[in-house]
């Protein structure tokens, strides 16, 4: 496998973005999937949900995985789709994710999309991604790479078993160590808005907490400073009471991409050894790809994109 590396950023179900955004970099029709003479695609996950083409997504990533030139991390959505397809043992029509009005919402194009046998064999596959991977010096994950909490899920896999009913009856406990990295890990440190304050994210949705800027120390910023993603935040203090996540990623430590912010505007590195590839392509956006080729230090220059 090459050292050289095209990580890119959520894809959402918009396989025409995806084909256009591999060939500008270079890369062929292999079967299925896409193939470089020397480049190796990694991928942040989230290739379900929203987007018009899903199944299509899932055959170009898959092939180019099983063919030796790709490699993916499980994104937030495909964790939710193992969790919304898989009954509570015991119960009558219960589910590990709750099928509430939000929830099938966000499912919707992907139930849409795929038969019933297309989604189950869909579930499988997910159920066999890493949640990080740390390869040739680079480190990718979907949301936040917290060391500590990624070794919780990957110790609880193998006592577990892969993303088992007895994996996520531990993992939906509030209560437990896994609960909190899998909410991390997958969906990213957040902080809670103060007693009245919301905002409305990108889907929608009312929120009283904000994603933040968990690559960097917490030292007082307000919520608007700390936030990460492209919602209007209010600009109020943070209760340093609420800060238990421990922040900050080592200025010298290797290189991390990651996705899920719904960023906006022109790619940027967020820190000089942390980017994101998440330029919300499933709302207007673009489809976004670093190339990495070994520097520890990441450039502006490196990012490639295409209009969604």
């Amino acid at each position: 496998m090459s050292k050289h590396f095209d990580i890119i950023g959520d894809i959402h179900g918009h396989a025409d973005a995806l084909r256009r955004l591999l060939t500008e970099l270079g890369y062929h029709r292999h079967g299925d999937g896409f193939r470089h003479r020397d480049r190796t695609v990694l991928f942040v996950g989230d290739f379900i949900d929203r987007g018009p083409a899903i199944a299509d997504v899932l055959r170009i990533v898959r092939a180019t995985i099983d063919a030796g030139d790709g490699l993916a991390v499980m994104g937030n959505h495909e964790f939710n789709a193992i969790a919304f397809h898989t009954c509570i043992p015991g119960t009558n029509n219960r589910w590990f994710r709750e099928r509430s009005s939000k929830n099938c919402h966000q499912h919707k194009s992907t139930l849409d999309q795929l038969s019933a046998n297309e989604l189950s064999d869909a579930v499988a596959w997910f159920s066999t991604l890493p949640v990080a991977i740390e390869i040739d010096g680079v480190r990718v994950v979907h949301a936040a790479w917290q060391a500590s909490q990624i070794e919780i899920i990957r110790h609880s896999l193998q006592t577990f078993g892969r993303f088992t009913v007895e994996f996520l009856s531990e993992a939906m406990r509030p209560s437990r160590d896994l609960h909190a990295a899998i909410e991390n890990v997958l969906k990213g440190p957040e902080l809670a808005l103060p007693a009245g304050r919301h905002i409305v994210d990108k889907s929608g949705q009312k929120r009283n907490t904000v994603r933040v800027k968990w690559y960097e120390a917490f030292t007082g910023q307000t919520c608007r400073d700390f936030h990460l993603g492209s919602d209007d935040v209010p600009d109020v203090t943070i209760d340093s009471a609420d800060v238990h996540c421990p922040f900050g990623y080592p200025p010298d430590a290797a290189p991390v991409f990651m996705g899920h912010y719904w960023l906006t505007g022109t790619p940027n590195p967020l820190a000089s050894n942390v980017a994101c590839t998440d330029y919300s392509v499933a709302k207007g956006g673009k489809l976004v790809a670093y190339r990495w080729d070994g520097e520890s230090e990441l450039s502006s220059k490196k990012f490639c994109w295409v209009s969604s």
